[in-house]
């Protein structure tokens, strides 16, 4: 035990042990675990009253110096009985413990004939003033001064042994009287104390802010009697009285002792040691005055009534100061028209939807330039915001018939609109996505897009995301609902772009509503079509093919410098061929002869007197599945129903695909090697051993390479010219490019391969090939684009 404990037990230690002192003492702690201001002096001290009853040591015998009135108590003084007047009870303040736990106090402030003073009741105490009220005559026995949370003043402290007992006010003659004077709003004057009962006409939302470090709380109801409106402040932990007093608008309430500030010249007051009372006071009843949209100008404190009609995602930013902020964008609507509302700080969190009746109360409305209406809705901390009121008003009754011709429109009517800008709300699911892609503005700043398609079960659209809203996970198969997109006319259909202002929200299956499963969609938007049934135009359509032939990539470069890859692979089933151009990253897959393909939304165009399929960024290529396979035939049955088998006399000059076999004749090897543009695939000319494109203006560091050999092929019935190009004389030679240009490089002698290609003549050899006809020559030629087999 420390000295101050010892002195205290000193005083009876002929009535109890040390071990039994101690032992209460540990007693007293777990009683008193959740008050804050209980020391183990305090705690020594409760157990030394239980026996005996002490005069203070700080009263003097001079009858000047006795504390027998408020102006004469000294802090520090203990077990003091004090009287006075109750001028003030404060409502319950919560505080939290050292050991975390909740607790309550309450503030009195009580005044004899000399001063007035607060006092301090805990948690313990507050039920003693059950049966107390202003004005009462009060004794409090075993009291604590201590210093006061301001500078300069003192307080009382109530102990846990703390009474408090009712006295004759007639015996008191002198104290000063309790007047509950109550002063109307319009009168009340700054830097005063008032009394007023009035009508709680507003409970805003509680709003949080940070100061110094630290967080706080704030509400400002607003009040009004018949004189005018003010706001009462709630601050930090105060602000749980608006739910403990069940506070709400309609509410008549008392307020007594508030504090009045003045700021840039409005008033205002302040809940600090005041009370508020609810009762059924006289008070003029409250109706609000619902201004109409189409009404607005520049004023403050309206109160607005509409239909969300618009909403945009939230901003953050940065303050001057460091801190964090955030502002975000709604539009609602009356039967007058339309407005745009501010929201910022925690409004930015609340739960608003599209469709959602909202009542604005407390919003100032200003003049914005860059609104249709030329006004906007500036919300603050002070404006409440009520979503989804209920009522038969027949405001709200007009709106609800509105909201039923709110959201989302179906892809088909989005795909009727003839003007860019258009804003549309759709709903649907992603069928098809590519990876983003950067780009540079014209200010120089990078920026992100990123395409994909949506559909419902109307059909299908392109989808063009911008910088921020690229990040989404738009995995195929989920479904969104996107706000505010922006038609674009694109070159085929039209397509809308989802940009700063858009939302993209992600739904759950069970927010999806009637839209049709993922395969569903996809059985509904592409019609299956045969190759042979294809038409110039095509549109959501879905081919199901295998690969019977694929090209090399090929590199080169578009109007504005960037490079671009491109390659050609065709397809067939068992109606036909058709030749499938690929662009950029789709011409860098893997893919194999004789591979199943689904491809689905490609174009149909019509190029060379042929039909082709091009593959967009819209066109999605999947590997066909056992289904999708059913009607297709194997690779082997389709090369026999696709090529047909001709003798070299039989040949006409519109054949394609047609299986030849025969003997190569005369093969000519003496310059095998063509060298190409790597930019354009011209072929480039060699001037002091330096390669130079006519066609592109400059000089060409590292070609490109194309073996090529002309030849001519027969059977017994004939024969035909035929060249063979690229990869089919990397196979009749057995050597890829590179190996064949490094011979000719290291022998600097073009002919260096002749006799190799000589050693070809005899060769029997079976090809499928498309029959042209050379003009310059005047006869057909062969275009070989498979070698099947060779054998010598």
């Amino acid at each position: 035990m420390d000295k101050e404990i010892i002195e205290e037990y000193d005083k009876i230690k002929d009535k109890i042990s040390e071990e039994e002192f101690l032992e209460k003492m540990d007693e007293k702690h777990k009683d008193y675990e959740d008050i804050s201001f209980m020391s183990d002096i305090d705690i020594a001290r409760t157990v030394v009253g239980e026996y005996i009853t002490e005069k203070n040591e700080h009263r003097s015998e001079s009858e000047e110096h006795q504390m027998d009135n408020i102006s004469k108590l000294e802090s520090g003084a203990q077990n003091l009985t004090v009287i006075g007047r109750v001028m003030g009870i404060s409502n319950p303040k919560i505080f939290t413990s050292r050991k975390g736990k909740d607790g309550k106090l309450v503030n009195i402030t009580i005044a004899d004939d000399t001063e007035e003073i607060r006092v301090v009741l805990w948690t313990e105490n507050i039920k003693l003033l059950k049966n107390i009220n202003e004005g009462d005559i009060v004794q409090i026995n075993k009291v604590d001064v201590k210093d006061g949370y301001q500078a300069g003043t003192k307080e009382i402290h109530l102990q846990p042994r703390s009474t408090i007992n009712v006295l004759e006010s007639s015996d008191y003659p002198n104290f000063p009287k309790y007047e509950e004077e109550i002063t109307s709003i319009a009168d009340i004057e700054p830097d005063t104390n008032v009394n007023i009962i009035a009508r709680l006409i507003r409970v805003p939302q509680i709003r949080s802010y940070e100061k110094n470090g630290k967080e706080g709380k704030v509400a400002s109801l607003e009040l009004q009697d018949e004189t005018g409106k003010i706001s009462y402040t709630l601050w930090n932990k105060d602000t749980s009285l608006i739910n403990s007093l069940e506070l709400e608008e309609g509410d008549s309430l008392k307020i007594l002792n508030a504090s009045v500030r003045e700021r840039n010249g409005d008033i205002s007051l302040s809940h600090w040691d005041g009370r508020i009372v609810k009762g059924d006071f006289e008070v003029p009843e409250y109706e609000d005055k619902i201004l109409k949209i189409a009404e607005a100008q520049e004023m403050k404190d309206v109160i607005l009534l509409g239909l969300v009609t618009k909403i945009q995602d939230t901003i953050e930013f940065e303050r001057a100061d460091g801190s964090k902020g955030a502002v975000k964008s709604i539009e609602i609507a009356d039967d007058t028209g339309t407005i745009r509302v501010t929201l910022w700080g925690d409004d930015t969190k609340l739960d608003i939807s599209k469709g959602d009746i909202v009542k604005i109360t407390g919003g100032n409305i200003e003049f914005d330039e860059y609104t249709e209406t030329g006004y906007r809705v500036n919300t603050n901390w002070n404006t409440q915001i009520i979503t989804n009121l209920e009522g038969d008003e027949e405001l709200i009754e007009t709106l609800k018939e509105f909201q039923t011709k709110l959201g989302p429109i179906k892809i088909e009517k989005v795909q009727e609109i003839e003007e860019d800008g258009e804003e549309v709300d759709v709903l649907g699911r992603i069928i098809a996505m590519h990876d983003p892609r950067e780009f540079q503005r014209d200010d120089g700043t990078n920026g992100l897009v990123r395409s994909g398609d949506l559909a419902d079960e109307t059909g299908v659209i392109r989808l063009s995301f911008w910088d921020e809203k690229t990040q989404n996970n738009f995995e195929p198969g989920k479904a969104f609902s996107i706000e505010n997109a922006r038609t674009r006319m694109g070159l085929y259909a039209v397509e809308l772009n989802i940009g700063k202002t858009a939302r993209v929200i992600e739904l759950n299956e069970d927010e999806t509503g009637d839209l049709p499963s993922f395969s569903e969609l996809e059985d509904m938007i592409y019609k299956l079509k045969k190759i042979d049934d294809l038409e110039e135009d095509d549109s959501n359509i879905r081919v199901v093919a295998r690969i019977v032939d694929i090209q090399d990539p090929n590199e080169f470069q578009r109007q504005d410098g960037t490079p671009g890859l491109v390659r050609h692979i065709e397809i067939g089933d068992d109606t036909g061929i058709i030749r499938t151009t690929l662009w950029n990253e789709q011409a860098e897959d893997n893919y194999e002869v004789g591979e199943a393909l689904k491809i689905e939304n490609p174009r149909v165009t019509f190029r060379n007197d042929h039909l082709e399929l091009s593959i967009s960024n819209s066109t999605k290529i999947v590997k066909a599945s056992e289904d999708d396979l059913k009607d297709l035939p194997s690779f082997d049955e389709l090369e026999e129903i696709l090529y047909q088998s001709k003798n070299i006399s039989d040949l006409e000059d519109d054949d394609r695909n047609i299986k030849i076999q025969g003997n190569l004749g005369d093969t000519f090897g003496n310059n095998i090697l063509s060298v190409r543009c790597p930019n354009c695939n011209n072929r480039l000319e060699q001037i002091d051993d330096e390669y130079v494109c006519d066609y592109c203006g400059e000089d060409v560091e590292k070609p490109r390479y194309l073996l090529m050999i002309p030849a001519r092929i027969e059977d017994d019935t004939g024969d035909i010219s035929i060249t063979f190009f690229g990869r089919l004389v990397e196979k009749l030679l057995n050597m890829t490019t590179d190996e064949a240009a490094a011979i000719v490089e290291d022998s600097a002698d073009d002919g260096v391969l002749e006799g190799k290609v000589e050693n070809l003549a005899g060769l029997g050899i079976k090809i499928i090939a498309d029959v042209n006809f050379d003009e310059y020559n005047e006869e057909i030629r062969l275009n070989p684009k498979r070698i099947l087999s060779t054998e010598l």
